[in-house]
């Protein structure tokens, strides 16, 4: 399998890009949030992949972060979802927007993305509910993912500098890894995986500029007894 790809971006389209490794193309579709954050044709660009092999396809799909990765795995493995409504919803939320929507159960999000039906949302909702956490709290390794080979390196060429990166890119990591380390401190505090990342997860919400600390503190207090 082709787990990550580094390169040069060769052309562009609407959904799909050509990443030159050293001579080789290989044709990797994003959605159109990451389609976005990518720099222009010529130069450097690194994605992680999910590689898609059937009978009649064979399709590799890039995505900026292993948590964005994540998600796409597990959209996927729910019924009726395939690549393409899974890259849609990604590209309407973003990974982040997509781990907020599926804590707090908010399927009316998810069937904002194009091609979505209520049905198709409510079921990504409950089936993927209690997975939310553990994606979560990859955020807090998405920045070093970025920087570094975490995953098999096909051709390993000249990374793309950080100046290249794009800083939506950045400040979707940095939001992560707050995410991930306040879904971490209210689990050592003894809360449950799933309230947990609900109330991160609409603390991060209602404060999207918020870092860890000021994370954490926002949670407990959705968490407080009421009355």
């Amino acid at each position: 399998m082709i787990g990550k790809l580094t390169g040069r971006l060769d052309y562009r389209t609407a959904d799909h890009i050509l990443i030159d490794v050293r001579g080789v193309g290989y044709i990797v579709y994003c959605s159109d949030r990451t389609m976005a954050a990518l720099p222009g044709p010529g130069e450097a660009v690194s994605l992680f992949t999910d590689m898609v092999v059937r009978e009649d396809l064979m399709q590799l799909y890039g995505f900026l972060s292993l948590v964005e990765k994540e998600w796409h795995r597990l959209l996927c493995s729910v019924q009726g979802v395939g690549a393409k409504v899974s890259l849609a919803i990604l590209g309407a939320l973003g990974p982040d927007g997509v781990s907020r929507a599926i804590a707090l159960g908010d399927w009316a999000s998810v069937k904002a993305a194009k091609g979505v039906g209520p049905k198709t949302a409510q079921r990504i909702v409950l089936d993927l509910k209690d997975k939310a956490p553990g994606v979560m709290a990859m955020g807090g390794t998405v920045a070093e993912a970025m920087d570094g080979p975490a995953l098999e390196v096909v051709e390993l060429v000249e990374a793309a500098p950080a100046s290249a990166r794009k800083p939506a890119a950045r400040a979707s990591s940095g939001a992560a890894a707050a995410s991930a380390g306040a879904l971490s401190a209210l689990s050592n505090l003894g809360y449950g995986p799933s309230e947990a990342a609900a109330a991160v997860a609409e603390a991060a919400a209602t404060f999207p500029d918020a870092g860890e600390a000021d994370l954490i503190r926002a949670a407990l207090k959705l968490l407080a007894p009421k009355g």
